[in-house]
């Protein structure tokens, strides 16, 4: 009796300490499992073509080359763009500039047509007035109206060679129509003739207002595209030099290079 109630008191202690042992064991594999590492590969950057004449020339046949400025006809598109916008934007802005200059031309025509308008309507206004006035009677006979058509002819010549009135209205007062009557009293027929050239000097200044009307039109048009095109001229410029803008060469090393990144993950089951 006393030698088992000895071998259990040492045995039981003993069992214990290995199942005790055991279990923290298995916690430890257990815990391994549960936060094991995982190693995934980055999205590696595509191998470079063999190396071919460019390579040995210093062309772009090498991986530097592959990962730098871009070439080929991306570049010489870029590059083709940005020649023609600048082209296209010189072109608009010489243009800008000429109508910019017709249309200063077409308003000092304005300006030029509103003088001789006003000097003319105040001539036929104080032509009027006279007209009103009680006249000098004059005897009616053949040398009288003679002499009065005489006066309107060379009234006439004298406007027109003024360029008051044009071929047509001297050929209307040599043909007596459309209101030119020589047989009218001469303060009569100043009148008549500078109310004739006040409405052709304001036809004239109606067609010089249109006409400065139409280039300043013009005017802010070509204008307008100027800018626009001098704005992609400038956008194209910027995007060619960012183009061939040289990358440094860290950068170029690091895009070759397959990076691994470590990350820890739960274990899946099965």
């Amino acid at each position: 009796m006393d030698v088992v109630l000895y071998e259990f008191l040492i045995d039981v202690p003993r069992a214990a300490a290995i199942w005790s042992a055991l279990l923290l064991l298995a916690l430890t594999v257990l815990t391994v499992l549960v936060a094991r590492p995982e190693r995934e590969p980055t999205p590696a950057a595509p191998s470079p073509l063999p190396a071919g004449p460019d390579a040995a020339a210093g062309g772009p046949a090498g991986p530097e080359a592959a990962a730098g400025d871009p070439v080929g006809p991306d570049l010489a598109d870029l590059r083709r763009y940005a020649e023609e916008v600048a082209v296209a934007a010189a072109g608009a802005a010489q243009t800008a500039r000429r109508r910019r200059a017709d249309w200063l031309t077409a308003q000092e025509e304005v300006e030029t047509a509103w003088q001789a308008y006003d000097e003319a309507e105040s001539a036929a206004r104080r032509f009027a007035g006279a007209a009103a006035l009680p006249l000098l009677a004059t005897p009616h006979t053949p040398a009288e109206y003679a002499a009065r058509e005489r006066y309107l002819h060379r009234a006439a010549m004298a406007a027109y060679w003024r360029g008051d009135l044009s071929v047509r209205q001297l050929s209307d007062v040599f043909a007596r129509r459309h209101g030119w009557d020589p047989r009218l009293h001469p303060v009569v027929q100043e009148a008549v003739l500078h109310r004739v050239v006040r409405d052709l000097r304001r036809a004239d200044y109606r067609v010089a207002a249109e006409r400065e009307r139409v280039a300043w039109q013009d005017a802010e048009v070509a204008a307008t595209a100027a800018r626009s095109l001098a704005e992609e001229a400038y956008v194209a410029a910027e995007r060619l030099r960012a183009a061939v803008r040289p990358v440094p060469v860290a950068t170029r090393r690091m895009t070759g290079t397959v990076r691994t990144v470590t990350r820890w993950r739960p274990a899946r089951v099965g």
